[in-house]
């Protein structure tokens, strides 16, 4: 196993060869962070330094897997909102610089597994490693990061480990429990938002409440940020998730449409299902099932109708205001007034 593992080969797990080439975007991303991120800007450079310092010794055998890896790290949504919290209670400590880049490699571990699941194609306007090397190479990569996850969180306390080892059982279950849900067409809206609290808001949770307890915040106010975290990752949600049927694949820079077409139901479509009339709802029900070209067309005709588009998105600006009622537990400042921002964007982004 170890010699067939040796070195990825894209011919091999029915790929096409990739280039490898020096992450050009780094600077850019830096400047950006700099600018969005400005308190923790230096910290979030800290962090991405332990990320590619972690796996850096990968490039030997998986020179190309990591690489490829650059694709799938983005707004750095994650680190900031943990190492924002962080300096918002007290001081960034190194600590945090450790605890956010496990952070942010457990979400790239979900993204990779996600776009096996979704069978998704393209990732921020890049080849999805399932489509470039296939299914079995992603999941292992994505496990990979997982334990390194794991391993650096062990490296601050046990604690850390414990708190990340249960945000992502939560994580886990969430992305099951959608898998087995695909194809049941009468989910409800408390089902939808079971869900997306494991899959999603239990990660940005984690975040808040990491970066308040490590800056010595107390449990009141560690919890407070947590809801903070909680709330934004539903928000964001749901903002993904009415994307995924309205928005621009050139703006999004990614697959869309694959929840439809793999009949995982989300706030949208749940909340049109059972506001159209029954003899309706029971058509769109088998057109869903059925699949085809005009599927697309029908489920927006519908969705305009019973208004679900707009639905979702009051439902989002509703936990984005949640999010901001829990920041009042902090002092007035720049740390605050970012955190406020990123409520506001999460639930206004085309990406």
């Amino acid at each position: 196993m170890g010699t067939a593992m040796a070195t990825v080969s894209p011919a091999a797990t029915g790929g096409t060869a990739p280039a490898l080439d020096p992450d050009p975007d780094r600077a850019a991303r830096a400047a950006k962070a700099a600018l969005v991120f400005g308190p923790v800007a230096a910290d979030i450079a800290a962090a991405e330094d332990i990320f590619d310092r972690t796996v850096a010794h990968h490039k030997g055998p998986f020179g190309p897997l990591v690489e490829h890896l650059k694709h799938y790290r983005g707004k750095r949504l994650r680190p900031a909102l943990l190492l924002l919290t962080a300096k918002a209670c007290g001081k960034v400590t190194a600590a945090h610089h450790t605890l956010a880049a496990a952070m942010e490699m457990i979400h790239t571990a979900t993204l990779v597994h996600d776009d096996v699941l979704d069978e998704a194609v393209t990732r921020r306007h890049a080849d999805t490693f399932n489509a470039r090397w296939g299914n079995k190479v992603s999941i292992l990569l994505g496990d990979m990061l997982f334990t390194h996850a794991f391993h650096l969180t062990s490296t601050v306390d046990g604690r850390a480990c414990q708190i990340t080892g249960e945000v992502t059982n939560r994580v886990c279950a969430g992305e099951l429990r959608q898998v087995t849900e695909r194809g049941n067409l009468d989910l409800t809206e408390v089902d939808y938002f079971a869900i997306i609290d494991g899959k999603t808001a239990a990660l940005t949770e984690c975040c808040g409440r990491l970066g308040a307890l490590y800056a010595g915040a107390s449990e009141e106010v560690a919890a407070k940020l947590a809801s903070y975290g909680r709330n934004l990752g539903l928000a964001f949600q749901i903002a993904d998730d009415v994307l995924d049927l309205v928005g621009s694949e050139e703006s999004a820079g990614k697959t869309l449409g694959t929840d439809l077409a793999q009949q995982k139901l989300t706030l949208p479509v749940i909340h049109c299902l059972h506001r159209l009339p029954a003899a309706e709802a029971a058509k769109l029900r088998e057109a869903i099932r059925a699949g085809g070209a005009d599927l697309g067309p029908r489920v927006l005709a519908a969705l305009e109708k019973t208004q679900s588009v707009a639905h979702a998105k009051r439902k989002a600006d509703d936990l984005a205001r949640a999010a901001k009622t829990e920041l009042e537990c902090l002092p007035r400042g720049e740390c605050r007034t970012i955190l406020e921002m990123i409520a506001d964007w999460s639930i206004r982004r085309e990406k």
